[in-house]
């Protein structure tokens, strides 16, 4: 329930309801879009990646020089967990034809398509197959299904999100994929909503020329997680899951041919050595990083390891200078801060209001706009509700989606999130969620072609981890489709591969490299990474206070 001090802000919000109503189902546009021009003004302004210490240069590794995001250049300097002269790589523990890094649905698909070409897969993943971002997305995925739609469209929406800098291969295997990767969830099992007609139901998300946006009610990641997971596991003598078991390092042959990797087990403390003909990092993104100070809306595991591992062996990153942030993550009740409130909710007619109950942004603008308003009406403007704890936000006014769509709709479509809020005493059928951005998608990744290669023979990139698919922003929806259509693709090329890899001499003498090229550079850290899993001690999450790069102004 929301402290008394909140009812002045929440009874305007109310009061001007009607009038956004009438508007807002009328031909009128209730707030015009930016123009190009306004749209870099709100970023270069506001969003974090342009604050001062947002980005630097780093010193070592094949990106060299490179300006990169901060956290991300930090964790990349640092040291190894292992001692390469610990490791007897002449008698592997395991040997298989794919080595899968990560078990989210990148992970999966990847496993099912090597599977299907006859390949031996084993799945490293830190946590439980499925815990990923996969299972957390809420809004739907993107694909071109509808007769006034194309593969074309979709790809110039992606492209204009992107601001252009996506690689164009890569973003025409994603949307020139995406109905095929429709067709093969339904058929493994994915139950798309549907209208009354039993046609695809799809809809707005921001930054589209067309509704194209499928989904399961609010639960289409979980659903098409468990789908992915069900196929996996009704082949246990083919795909072997290995779970509380990340892999830390890979390995390299003499050849510079990766070969596998090393694994840890998280409950025995002890490492594995897995040798692989071919090797697919699927570990997704970073959030848990906690760039800028920021919220997450990420898994307990999204610690980027997938990038540190790469890097440290040679493979090639790109964009590392950008990241995402959603620009509705909870920010009340604190026990849920950065749970993501799914895009769709401004999809189905939700609208962005400030303390005083006014839209003063496009509700669908793409969502580093979006973000950059958010925090722009919070600062600069001083429009936003400040929380018990400090955060501040503006309101979603979710219970205008009834007015516009009809009653129970909300209900209908979006049980996860009515429930998750109903257990604090807030109907978001009547009353409005607290929002502000929250770190959310790793734009940059791991440099790789449209057929998930890597500058490094045998490694294969798929789902988050990867860059250039989506440029420096990603647009909704576009995530889920990225990691079945690069899973599915890592799958198939790798099992190719395997067909004529040979390996040599297995050898982890790029790790001991590296720890020389730090040490030849003067870098003096204490960072050990892959870091695995974040630290949630009471000086780490100090040190976290996003509110100190914003000069107190939300204070």
């Amino acid at each position: 329930m929301y402290p008394e001090y909140m009812r002045v802000s929440l009874n305007k919000v109310k009061k001007t309801r009607n009038k956004r109503f009438e508007l807002a189902k009328s031909d009128k546009p209730v707030f015009p879009p930016m123009s190009a021009e306004e749209r870099e003004q709100v970023l270069n302004k506001f969003h974090p990646d342009y604050k001062k210490d947002a980005r630097r240069k780093i010193n070592v590794g094949p990106n060299k020089k490179e300006i990169m995001t901060t956290e991300v250049a930090d964790v990349l300097e640092s040291h190894s967990r292992i001692d390469p002269k610990k490791f007897d790589l002449s008698k592997p523990d395991i040997e298989t034809d794919v080595l899968v890094i990560g078990g989210g649905g990148g992970g999966c698909a990847a496993a099912i398509t090597a599977m299907q070409s006859g390949a031996d897969v084993k799945i490293s993943t830190k946590l439980r197959l499925g815990d990923a971002n996969s299972m957390m997305s809420q809004g739907g995925m993107q694909a071109s299904v509808k007769e006034d739609d194309s593969p074309p469209r979709h790809y110039l929406d992606a492209l204009g999100g992107g601001h252009f800098d996506n690689k164009p291969k890569l973003t025409k295997a994603l949307t020139q994929d995406g109905p095929e990767v429709v067709k093969w969830l339904e058929e493994l099992g994915v139950c798309w909503d549907k209208d009354e007609e039993g046609s695809l139901q799809v809809l707005h998300g921001g930054g589209t020329s067309r509704k194209r946006m499928l989904s399961c009610r609010d639960y289409t990641g979980a659903i098409i997680m468990r789908t992915l997971m069900d196929e996996v596991r009704n082949h246990p003598d083919q795909i072997e899951i290995l779970e509380f078991m990340p892999t830390v390092e890979l390995i390299m042959d003499e050849k510079g041919h990766c070969a596998g990797g090393v694994l840890y087990n998280l409950e025995t403390e002890e490492y594995f050595t897995v040798k692989a003909k071919a090797t697919i990092i699927t570990t997704g993104g970073y959030g848990r990083l906690h760039i800028r100070g920021f919220d997450t809306t990420n898994h307990y595991g999204a610690t980027g390891d997938g990038l540190v591992m790469a890097y440290r062996a040679g493979a090639k990153l790109m964009y590392m200078d950008s990241v995402q942030y959603h620009p509705t993550g909870s920010v009340f009740p604190e026990q849920i801060a950065g749970f993501l409130i799914t895009e769709k909710i401004r999809g189905a007619g939700g609208q962005p209001v400030n303390k005083d109950g006014e839209l003063f942004v496009f509700p669908r603008e793409p969502r580093d706009v979006e973000s950059s308003s958010f925090i722009r009406e919070c600062t600069e403007r001083n429009n936003g509700i400040k929380t018990p704890q400090g955060r501040v936000g503006i309101w979603l006014d979710s219970p205008l989606i009834e007015m516009l769509q009809g009653e129970g709709y909300i209900n209908k479509n979006f049980p996860a999130m009515h429930r998750q809020f109903i257990r604090y005493d807030i109907d978001i059928t009547k009353e409005p969620m607290l929002v502000f951005p929250s770190l959310h998608y790793q734009n940059g990744g791991i440099e790789i072609n449209d057929k998930c290669e890597t500058n490094i023979p045998g490694l294969y990139v798929a789902g988050e981890a990867s860059g250039g698919v989506h440029g420096r922003n990603r647009l909704m929806g576009n995530s889920v489709l990225d990691y079945n259509v690069f899973g599915r693709r890592a799958g198939i090329y790798a099992s190719e591969y395997i067909k004529s890899a040979k390996l040599g001499k297995l050898s982890l003498k790029h790790v001991s490299e590296y720890e020389k090229e730090l040490k030849d550079k003067g870098i003096k850290t204490e960072r050990v990474a892959p870091i695995i899993l974040p630290s949630y001690t009471p000086e780490d999450v100090k040190k976290r206070q996003f509110t100190a790069h914003y000069e107190g102004t939300l204070r």
